[in-house]
């Protein structure tokens, strides 16, 4: 099956989703995961429509973002692993958002960096929702105190949270950790805990995503049912 028709079926399940609750299925962005594959598929997914582009190591992106610069410039690139300081430099200038903002160590750099090139930087404070030892980000109780700090950053814009949930084989399994990362977001925002911008929710993987849609997900981000072969 050529990448062309998959994204039609996954675009057609997240508006059957977006059916169920009301929601626009223009508010969901599908980040194609693309570590599964080399340049030249990244490049043929591409030229099948997909603009929205995630990688979660730099050392695996490289190639294929100087590989796509030229030939598809509109590429967005997300980045969503957890991403180590001294690569903070590199991924500011490459990446379009970064989805997982999960330590204060890592803001600091960015706030730096981004202050250092005059750009403010888009990011997603990552969100421990379901308490699993095995995901990154900050527990639910740490967000506030953390994004005291982070108000006191200009290099970063806090666009919204992403999330992790368990790995099971019921997608329903994962509602209660999707749901939950929306009521927090909602909270956070009726407070003014969180500022005005931070709406948006990254969470939903291929084997969940329609779940994550009908609980309010901005951006899915789909790998296996999208790539491989």
């Amino acid at each position: 099956m050529e990448y062309g028709q998959r994204l039609i079926e996954i675009k057609d399940r997240i508006a059957a989703a977006c059916q169920r609750v009301g929601r626009d299925p223009d508010e969901v962005t599908i980040v194609a995961v693309t570590k599964y594959i080399g340049a030249d598929e990244t490049a043929a997914l591409v030229e099948a429509g997909q603009q929205d582009l995630g990688e979660n190591r730099l050392q695996v992106a490289l190639p294929k973002l100087d590989a796509l610069a030229e030939r598809a410039p509109g590429v967005r690139w997300h980045y969503i692993g957890s991403l180590q300081t001294n690569k903070v430099k590199e991924v500011l200038q490459r990446f379009h958002l970064i989805h997982s903002l999960d330590r204060l160590s890592l803001a600091m750099e960015i706030d730096k960096r981004a202050r250092a090139l005059g750009i403010t930087v888009p990011c997603l404070v990552q969100v421990n929702v379901s308490g699993e030892e095995s995901k990154g980000g900050f527990a639910p109780e740490e967000v506030a105190a953390f994004l005291g700090h982070l108000a006191e950053m200009p290099g970063i814009e806090v666009q919204g949270f992403m999330t992790m949930a368990p790995a099971d084989v019921d997608p329903e399994a994962a509602r209660p950790v999707f749901r939950g990362l929306r009521e927090l977001r909602d909270r956070w925002l009726a407070e003014g805990t969180a500022p005005a911008t931070a709406t948006r929710l990254s969470m939903g993987m291929s084997g969940d995503f329609e779940i994550a849609v009908e609980e309010g997900a901005a951006f899915v981000r789909i790998g296996s049912i999208l790539v491989k072969p």
